[in-house]
């Protein structure tokens, strides 16, 4: 797995990068959680996704967000880590023009993040977040939210409460035209202590469910002239 740094909005930024051998085959980054609480691209939960899209033939990349590792730059509150991430797709697209579509998946910070490129950002099809933190983070811009993903978060999660994240949940499934997938892990807290295989299993479930043309919207009603 080749070691990558790239140019970033504050600076080189490191990451670990695996093209796929088909040139049109579609993009996974990941993102890490937060830096000022230990987040990094080698994240046991950030490690395994890389791999579970890897496998799967995807082009992916997992990196360090500015100010970790060997990523420069000074922690910047969201918005420099939202640059980043957006640099980070320009860098693999650059790579890979013919591919059309993308993916990303972020947990904790990450997925907050990730949310906001998604936003940004029509190519990205699919993303799944791991225990986002509405309680903390603002998920209003989700207004409406492009893509179909997974939200997954653990019962007994205290960093980012149950009832919050259903909050969230039951608010994006509201939405016309997408399909939200929610899962929970029985026990598992913000870290997935002695969870991240049953995690890994949900996550790889519902990807390879997507990728087989399943867990599609239903269709608009037609209105009636």
């Amino acid at each position: 797995m080749p070691e990558v740094i790239f140019n970033g909005p504050a600076g080189r930024l490191e990451g670990r990068y695996q093209p796929s051998k088909e040139k049109s085959a579609p993009i996974a980054i990941i993102l890490h959680p937060h830096p000022q609480f230990g987040g990094t691209m080698n994240n046991q939960v950030v490690y395994q996704l890389f791999y579970m899209f890897q496998k799967r033939g995807f082009t992916t990349l997992r990196f360090n967000f500015r100010g970790i590792g060997r990523s420069q730059g000074e922690f910047d509150h969201g918005a420099g880590e939202l640059s980043d991430a957006a640099s980070a797709l320009d860098w693999v697209q650059s790579l890979h023009p013919d591919s059309k579509s993308c993916w990303v998946a972020g947990y904790s910070f990450g997925a907050w993040i990730g949310m906001q490129l998604l936003m940004r950002r029509p190519e990205i099809e699919g993303f799944m977040s791991i225990a986002p933190q509405p309680n903390i983070y603002d998920f209003s811009f989700l207004a409406p939210c492009p893509s179909s993903g997974l939200i997954i978060n653990g019962d007994s999660d205290k960093v980012a409460p149950e009832k919050d994240v259903n909050g969230l949940v039951e608010k994006l499934k509201t939405q016309k035209g997408i399909l939200i997938t929610h899962k929970v892990v029985p026990g598992a807290n913000h870290f997935f202590n002695g969870q991240v295989d049953t995690l890994l299993g949900e996550c790889e479930d519902y990807l390879d469910r997507r990728l087989n043309g399943e867990l599609v919207p239903e269709p608009a009603a037609k209105r009636i002239r």
